[in-house]
This record gives structure tokens, sequence and C-alpha cells, in this order.
């Protein structure tokens, strides 16, 4: 069996608690007190019934508190997949939205987000989802904007017949203002 990994000797168990009753994030707080416990003497497996956890994570947490800290036992945000589009692609993509689709070319008045995945594939090769490209334009500083729902029955000119219109709901009193009155 292995020697166990020595923990830093930089920090003691009632740091480790003090610095645990001050954290607000919950997960680190229990890391740090089952980190005191082995600071004060007891045994991983110890370490591991505090935290309710198996032995290998109470390793993982001693591994990342050496390396960082007290910091390195929060749980950090997973960085997710790369992005497919580099940074050139994108300010191409920027450039074709600002320009707007040239309808006898790409056979659309308006770019939507399967028109732009489309030219995507055509430009660069690249497969892109419509959420995907509705992600980038958005990292771009783009908002989508749509135009106002319409009935495809709906008469033009019969919407004014079917206006309705209203005399202001105030008026002048008969009796003047108090400006008058003074």
């Amino acid at each position: 069996m292995a020697a166990a990994i020595a923990l830093r000797d930089d920090f003691d168990g009632l740091g480790l608690r003090r610095l645990g009753k001050l954290t607000r994030d919950a997960a680190q707080a229990r890391r740090l007190l089952a980190l005191a416990a082995i600071y004060d003497g007891g045994s991983r497996t110890d370490a591991a019934r505090i935290a309710d956890v198996g032995l290998q994570t109470v390793r993982d947490w001693v591994l990342r508190f050496n390396a960082r800290g007290p910091a390195g036992l929060i749980d950090g945000k997973a960085p997710g997949n790369a992005s497919k589009l580099d940074d050139a692609q994108r300010q191409a993509l920027a450039a074709v939205v600002e320009r707007g689709p040239i309808p006898a070319i790409h056979e659309v008045v308006r770019w939507r987000l399967a028109d732009l995945a489309q030219w995507i594939w055509e430009e660069f090769g690249i497969s892109l989802s419509e959420t995907t490209v509705g992600r980038e334009l958005k990292a771009l500083g783009y908002r989508k904007i749509s135009a106002r729902p319409r009935h495809y029955a709906q008469n033009e000119l019969a919407i004014d017949d079917f206006k309705k219109h209203f005399r202001p709901s105030w008026k002048r009193s008969a009796k003047g203002s108090r400006q008058e009155l003074r």
C-alpha cells in the first residue's frame, strides 16, 4: 500500500475549521472539516466517514488543497465544449449579418438561424445547429428581433375600420382652474 499524500504544512486543523465556518459554500466547508480531521491526527478513513465520501475522493481533495489551498476545494464551473468557430470565422459571421442577405445570391430576404447555419457550412465546412448559431450571435452582441405576427388573411385596408377611437378621458372643468380663481 502506498503512503498517504501529506497535507500542506502552512495550515492546521483549527485554521481549517475557522475557514469552514466562514465560507458560504457548503461543499467547501464539508471538505475543509474533513481535512481538518486529518490535520488533527485522524485517519483518511475517518475523514471520508465525516464527509460521507470514499477514500479516493478524500485523496482528490488533498491534491486540490495542496495545489491551490482552500480555494481549490470550491467546485468550479465546467468549461464545456470548445467553440467550433474561431475568431476570424466569428468576425466573418458578424460581417455577413451586418451586410444582410443579398436575395439574388443567398435566396433569402432576411437572415434566419437556419440560413446562417447553412452559410457557415458552405463557407467554412462547419456544421452548427441553429441553437449554436444563435448562441454565437448572442456572444457577438446580436439580439433576435422578430416582426410582430400578422394573420395571413388580415386585410390591411380594413384595419382602420375596426380601430376604436375614444375621446380623451379628461376634459377641462367648467369652473375653470384654480389659477383663474385667484
